[in-house]
């Protein structure tokens, strides 16, 4: 691996260091801050809504002033955000720096899928990407278990330094191995882009794809963000550190992922989309069983086949877009991490009716629409196209 290589998995691992810290510690914020599980839960939503609101913009951004600039300066702007949120007062204000944290964050993983595909079109870019990948999944299970390790024995505040300071580094890493890019690209006038948008909106296949990953990354979301109320109660009474521990079942679900691909080109993107499906659907159920190793095999049988379900929806959204296929991806991650901000407030309504068993029964809920959505859209074969890029990781964030 040479050094330009590696700085993409820097800024694969960077861009997710921030994402989901704080799903570890809502446990721990619900008493700190005297606040409902829907209030402490919005540290995730709001990150993810920044997320969405600055995917569709990084890429036209990088297009005006260069990709290396825009990947270097997002990713030191999230550091200085985490270390701003170290010094919150109180909720509302580490509210506000989680949603811009959720701002820089599009800056560094989808410019950098761009950067990739141009810098390596002749040959290698599967490879890179592959790297990349590996980055954001070692950065997303990282954010989490860091987080749940320094919480326990320094406080929350801390955990927003450590993260931040690495962030720093690996901005400064990025700086130094990436070289700038050695294409000019030119941002589409404002009309060509709204005309774009509306007609990426009014392709069937592509609104279709949109939802269905809105309701991926929804699902894992809710998840994630409510099996730790779950596991932090009785009968299981974990601390965060062991919360942070959890998030291992992601490491397995990415090395599995890959048998998704092979799937994927055999039996197509709706077989492989409604197995997983099914196994995410089958996997939560398994941790309504009191038993912390029953609710570890669940977590991983539901991770991997949400992985798998992303999988399918990138492998079809590229192919599926008849024209500006890096804005039809940008439009992609927008209704994806929607899904994700939501994922973690709209189920704390349910979790209020009654507790995890209504959470998940509303996640299996969710989870069928986004079969009938993809049963309904998806029709025809449709051939995978690497040049659409990769929204996220499989982490999924």
């Amino acid at each position: 691996m040479n050094s330009r290589q590696f700085g993409v998995v820097v800024a694969g691992f960077c861009s997710f260091l921030q994402m989901y810290s704080t799903q570890p510690l809502l446990p721990m914020l619900t008493g700190i801050f005297h606040a409902s599980k829907i209030a402490v839960s919005m540290t995730v939503t709001l990150a993810g809504l920044g997320v969405a609101v600055a995917a569709p913009i990084a890429g036209i951004l990088a297009d005006r002033i260069g990709r290396k600039r825009v990947i270097v300066w997002s990713a030191f702007l999230l550091g200085i955000c985490s270390l701003a949120a170290a010094t919150s007062p109180g909720l509302n204000t580490l509210l506000f720096w989680r949603f811009c944290q959720g701002l820089c964050t599009p800056g560094v993983f989808s410019v950098t899928v761009a950067y990739i595909n141009d810098e390596w079109s002749g040959g290698g870019a599967g490879s890179v990407l592959s790297s990349y990948v590996s980055g954001t999944v070692l950065g997303g299970f990282s954010c989490r278990f860091i987080s749940g390790l320094v919480a326990s024995h320094l406080g929350w505040r801390w955990v927003f330094v450590v993260l931040g300071v690495l962030t720093l580094a690996g901005a400064a890493a990025i700086a130094r191995l990436l070289e700038p890019e050695r294409h000019v690209h030119h941002a589409i006038s404002e009309g060509s882009w709204f005309s774009a948008v509306k007609s990426h909106l009014k392709n069937r296949r592509l609104l279709g794809t949109y939802v269905v990953g809105f309701c991926v990354l929804f699902s894992l979301v809710a998840i994630f963000t409510y099996v730790t109320f779950y596991l932090a109660a009785p009968p299981f009474n974990l601390e965060p550190a062991a919360l942070g521990s959890i998030f291992f079942v992601y490491l397995i679900g990415a090395a599995a992922n890959p048998v998704a691909g092979r799937a994927i080109d055999r039996y197509g993107q709706r077989m492989v989309l409604a197995c997983s499906i099914g196994a995410g659907v089958a996997g939560v159920s398994l941790t309504l069983i009191h038993n912390l190793w029953m609710v570890g095999l669940g977590l991983t049988i539901c991770s991997s086949g949400v992985f798998a379900a992303q999988t399918a929806a990138n492998s079809f959204v590229g192919a599926a877009a008849e024209h500006h296929r890096s804005l039809a991806v940008g439009l992609y991650a927008a209704f994806y991490y929607v899904g994700g901000g939501l994922g973690a407030a709209i189920p704390g309504y349910f979790w209020n009716l009654g507790g995890w068993t209504a959470v998940v029964v509303f996640i299996a809920c969710v989870q069928i629409l986004t079969v009938s959505m993809a049963l309904v859209f998806w029709k025809g074969p449709v051939r995978a196209t690497p040049a659409a890029g990769f929204v996220g990781a499989p982490e999924l964030e």
